[in-house]
C-alpha cells in the first residue's frame, strides 16, 4: 500500500511538473496569440496606413552584360536566384540584403522578384536590356506584422517550427491540467461543470451563430 502510495504520489508530482513546465514555455507564446487573436478578429476595425519606400536604380552596363536567365541556372527562363554578383551589388548600392536561396521569375527580357514577408510586402524588377531597376516594400504596421506572425505568414522555417513546438506544449499543458482536475475534482464540485461549460458554449456558437 505505501509503494503504491508512494508510486501515486511521485506520478501526480511528476505531472505537475510537466504542468509548470509546459505552462512556462506556453507563457509569452499564449500571450501573443491571444492578443493577436483579438487584432485578427476585429482587423477591419484597426486603422491601417502604410507605408511604401521605392526605390529606382540603373545596374551598370558592365554587370548588366553577365546577367541571362541561363547564367542564373535557368533553361532559358522560368524561376532561379540572383547571382552572387548582382546580390552583392544591391548589398553595396541599395543596401538590399537579398538571401541566395530567394527565386527569382526569369524571362528572355526582365526578372521579377517576390519577396513577401510578415506584416508587408516587398518586390524587386529589372529590365534585362535596358538595366533599369525598381524596388518597392510596403510596410502595414506593427499589428499587421503580428497578425502575421499569428497566421505563419510569410514567417519562413524557423517560426513555422516555432509555431509546431509551442503547439505541443499548448497539448501538454492542456493534458497535464486535465489530470489535475481528475485528481482533485473530488474536493472541488464546480471542476466538471465549468470544464462541461466551456466545451457547450462554443459548441451552442457554432451551431447557432456560425454559417
Amino acid at each position: 500500500m505505501r509503494q503504491r502510495g508512494y508510486a501515486a504520489r511521485l506520478r501526480l508530482g511528476s505531472v505537475r511538473q510537466w504542468h509548470w513546465i509546459s505552462s512556462a514555455v506556453c507563457l509569452a507564446g499564449m500571450l501573443l496569440f491571444a492578443v493577436t487573436g483579438i487584432t485578427l478578429n476585429h482587423a477591419d476595425s484597426i486603422p491601417a496606413q502604410p507605408t511604401v519606400r521605392t526605390l529606382e536604380a540603373q545596374v551598370p552596363a558592365q554587370l548588366l552584360a553577365t546577367l541571362s536567365p541561363a547564367d542564373a541556372g535557368a533553361a532559358g527562363a522560368g524561376e532561379a536566384p540572383l547571382p552572387a554578383a548582382l546580390r552583392q551589388w544591391l548589398a553595396q548600392e541599395l543596401d538590399l540584403h537579398i538571401r541566395a536561396s530567394v527565386a527569382a521569375e526569369w524571362s528572355e527580357v526582365d526578372l521579377y522578384l517576390p519577396l513577401p514577408r510578415p506584416g508587408g510586402d516587398a518586390w524587386l524588377s529589372l529590365d534585362l536590356e535596358s538595366g533599369e531597376l525598381l524596388y518597392e516594400r510596403t510596410d502595414r504596421g506593427w499589428v499587421s506584422y503580428f497578425n502575421d506572425l499569428h497566421k505563419g505568414r510569410d514567417t519562413g522555417d524557423a517560426w513555422r517550427w516555432f509555431i509546431d513546438i509551442f503547439a505541443i506544449a499548448c497539448v501538454v499543458f492542456s493534458v497535464t491540467g486535465l489530470w489535475l482536475l481528475l485528481r482533485h475534482a473530488g474536493q472541488r464540485p464546480s471542476t466538471w461543470p465549468s470544464v462541461a461549460l466551456g466545451i457547450v458554449i462554443p459548441l451552442i456558437l457554432i451551431i447557432l451563430f456560425v454559417h
